[in-house]
């Protein structure tokens, strides 16, 4: 089982259908109470402006999300509004997406045959699931930072 930490970026991922330089710079002001507020990226290890003009955007969060998102913040150590969710060792930079993959997910991963996975077939799980529950093409375009055409 993933730590609660993996879990909740896994979620972010899965659930949400957010890229992960979406997720690894987020900061908690940017987390609504039912969304997150995507206004920044983690690329290359410089925190930018996201992908595209459509990458900017308000990611719904579903109700299970959310509890978890309330779960880490309770034991992280600076929740403030200018903290980073999920901040490197030194709690001033962002988590390294590739450092994580490494040390929070693989070893979890591999004794049950999923090395294979990354963040690139969560987010696209993410899709499949929406398709699959009929969620409107321009509903689902939205939530993921895309034009419609990408998720036809």
């Amino acid at each position: 089982m993933l730590d609660i930490r993996e879990r909740l970026i896994a979620k972010l991922a899965v659930l949400a259908g957010m890229r992960p330089g979406d997720i690894f710079a987020l900061k908690w002001a940017r987390l609504g109470l039912d969304y997150a507020d995507i206004r920044q990226r983690v690329y290359r290890g410089d925190v930018d402006s996201p992908k595209s003009v459509r990458s900017v955007r308000f990611a719904v969060l579903p109700n299970g999300l959310l509890a978890s998102i309330d779960e880490w913040r309770a034991v992280s150590l600076d929740s403030s509004g200018d903290a980073w969710v999920f901040p490197s060792e030194k709690l001033t930079t962002p988590l390294a997406k590739d450092n994580c993959w490494r040390r929070g997910f693989l070893p979890k991963l591999e004794p049950v045959g999923l090395a294979w996975a990354n963040f690139q077939v969560m987010r696209r799980t993410h899709s499949s699931l929406l398709k699959e529950l009929d969620v409107d093409p321009h509903v689902r375009a939205e939530q993921m930072g895309h034009t419609v055409n990408v998720n036809e």
